[in-house]
């Protein structure tokens, strides 16, 4: 199995597992504010981007085996980041007004799409 599949598998889980998180933030919403999280429905927007993220990853890993290591590892940096940006503004929602979110966030942002474009180049030319 491919290196991209693997790993798209332990995001895809990890999401599934923010899946409870979710859903504690929807039943006790109190509980979930006293251990700091201010904006509940960041939670919910990391829990989904996990699940499509890795879904990403999994269909890259099979429909394109083998990629380069370098565009696989800017793949594999983007798809986690992304999703983990929800977290901090969880807890801090002026965490988006930060420079290191900002190029955190421009960074992840230019992996991913420049590793997925990558990707497609490389499946389309095989």
């Amino acid at each position: 199995m491919d290196v991209l599949t693997r790993i798209g598998l332990v995001e895809l889980a990890l999401g599934a597992v923010l899946g409870w998180a979710v859903a504690a933030s929807m039943i006790t919403p109190a509980r979930v504010e006293r251990v700091g999280v201010r904006k509940p429905r960041r939670i919910l927007q990391a829990h989904l981007d996990y699940v499509i993220m890795g879904v990403i990853l999994i269909a890259v890993g099979l429909a394109v085996p083998g990629l380069p290591a370098w565009l696989a590892a800017a793949l594999v940096v983007g798809t986690w980041v992304n999703p983990t940006l929800f977290l901090p503004l969880a807890f801090a929602p002026r965490a988006a007004t930060r420079r290191w979110f900002q190029v955190t966030s421009l960074v992840s942002f230019t992996l991913t799409s420049g590793g997925l474009v990558g990707a497609a180049v490389v499946g389309l030319l095989r």
